[in-house]
């Protein structure tokens, strides 16, 4: 049974909707939390955008310092029979033309890691950012890796924060995330691929639960999910979402939580949902549902077929 079908089977199972939404975009998001990407996890992309032979895949690095990152991201596509290219444009030409050419035709985009304030800052607003959305719309698949997954939600986690440490300033300057506070963790605009939900990269190697959680608490969405290293968040176009890849992500759901009222300075909530999701589980944003993976998934859709 291929993936796809053996995640709505598993939906299926567990009550989840399935099939597409009226209006939803018809194309698959492929977020990854950064670090090493196996083969078998690069191989579904391209699967995603086509397969080989067939998958039109362009690579946006400029979220990168590193001129090399995209040029590399492109040969390891092409060497699984991917068409791939890398488009090193900045801001004026995304709104040109020729870019605009290029990317009209892509089954899949993959966004670089790096600093998600440079990425957005050369393509959230540009001709080429509608394309791609457009591209989503039609079908194609969306990816990024790191700073390519900060971008897929609006509001974007820039990486930075106001208050470091709170009251008790950290000694060592690289201490980071240190408190739950409110009015501490920079956002700012992304591509808002993702509504309804914020997401956060390198999750578990980093230890970033305390921004997460401050972000969730703070303000709407009130939904966030961490995705670790070498680990995707696939979200299907029935809106549901599936973990591939080696570690984990954690959900916060804080949408039904009881909150702090929005003028006191400490944060706390009761009621809050998580769900530490291995590879292979799926959960339903719209209801909040999830369900472990990889044993209980292959559990769920034998009893689908039943």
């Amino acid at each position: 049974m291929r993936r796809a079908h053996l995640a709505s089977a598993v939906l299926l199972a567990i009550g989840l909707p399935g099939g597409s939404r009226p209006g939803a975009p018809r194309g698959v998001l492929f977020i990854v939390g950064g670090g090493p990407q196996s083969t078998a996890l690069v191989r579904r992309f391209v699967d995603l955008a086509g397969g080989p032979g067939h998958a039109r895949i362009i690579v946006l690095a400029q979220a990168s310092a590193d001129s090399g990152s995209g040029p590399e991201k492109a040969a390891e596509l092409r060497a699984l029979g991917a068409d791939a290219q890398d488009l090193r444009i900045t801001r004026a030409q995304a709104d040109g033309d020729a870019a605009v050419r290029e990317v009209a035709t892509a089954t899949g985009i993959w966004f670089v890691g790096g600093d998600q304030v440079r990425l957005t800052g050369v393509l959230r607003g540009t001709r080429v950012d509608s394309v791609i959305h457009a591209r989503y719309d039609a079908g194609a698949v969306i990816g990024g890796t790191s700073a390519g997954a900060a971008v897929m939600s609006s509001p974007m986690i820039t990486g930075d924060e106001r208050h470091r440490g709170g009251a008790r300033p950290p000694e060592d300057s690289s201490d980071a995330f240190l408190t739950i506070a409110r009015d501490d963790i920079v956002t700012a605009p992304g591509f808002g691929f993702l509504p309804g939900v914020i997401v956060d990269q390198h999750f578990l190697r980093r230890k970033r639960h305390n921004r997460l959680i401050s972000v969730v608490l703070a303000a709407p969405p009130h939904l966030g999910i961490g995705i670790d290293e070498s680990t995707a968040l696939i979200v299907w176009p029935d809106g549901h979402w599936e973990i591939a890849g080696e570690s984990a992500a954690v959900i916060y759901d804080a949408r039904r939580a009881v909150t702090t009222d929005s003028a006191a300075p400490v944060l706390g909530a009761t009621g809050v949902v998580m769900h530490v999701l291995p590879p292979g589980s799926v959960f339903d944003p719209a209801t909040g549902r999830a369900i472990l993976g990889p044993a209980s998934a292959s559990a769920a859709a034998g009893a689908a077929r039943r």
